[in-house]
């Protein structure tokens, strides 16, 4: 009888396999094999200076939520337009949590878009 790979069992059962999956870890090698281990857990608490980060990230989300589909579209279309190698989203991210708006201003002149933050 035939023995198949854990990481072909999930394949077949549809999981895309990265990430956590109940008490798994997954993630694909950059040669396409799965590595499969049990999930681990923080020993200590987050620090201060991670408690920050995590702060500065939540509130990054809260005001990407906050846009209205217009605006959010617009985000959307820079990063597309932009042959950029993230979302809308992320784009959106990375302009809250890093500000330049000199380079906010040239993605969105050459974009032909508005971006507000």
């Amino acid at each position: 009888m035939a023995v198949q790979p854990t990481d072909q069992l999930l394949f077949l059962l549809g999981f895309l396999q990265w990430g956590d999956f109940a008490e798994l870890t997954m993630y694909r090698r950059p040669d396409g094999r799965v590595v499969i281990f049990a999930k681990s857990y923080p020993d200590k608490p987050s620090s201060p200076a991670q408690l920050a980060q995590q702060a500065r990230f939540l509130a990054a989300g809260r005001a990407w939520r906050h846009l209205t589909k217009e605006q959010r579209r617009q985000w959307k279309l820079a990063a597309a337009r932009a042959s950029l190698c993230m979302t809308g989203r992320n784009l959106h991210a990375s302009a809250y949590l890093a500000p330049d708006p000199f380079a906010l201003a040239t993605i969105a002149r050459q974009t032909g878009t508005t971006l507000t933050l």
